[in-house]
């Protein structure tokens, strides 16, 4: 019974890892913003929430790259 509890706990971890490296991984991947903002975006999600990525979502990019020739 141990041992299917263990299991069941492993898995458990394993898919809420998953599931917080999610965002991360389609910040890391995405075009839509630079590779500073980018970092300042992950930097959001791991330390604010899940919360970031949301108004990443929403938000970025905030200023457009043409605009200031980027």
């Amino acid at each position: 019974m141990e041992l299917i509890t263990g299991f069941f706990t492993a898995f458990f971890f394993l898919v809420w890892g998953i599931v917080w490296l999610l965002p991360i991984l389609f910040i890391a991947a995405s075009d839509k913003t630079c590779a500073r903002e980018k970092v300042a975006w992950i930097l959001a999600v791991v330390f604010i929430s899940w919360f970031a990525w949301i108004f990443y979502l929403l938000l970025a990019p905030i200023v457009g790259k043409k605009r200031f020739g980027y």
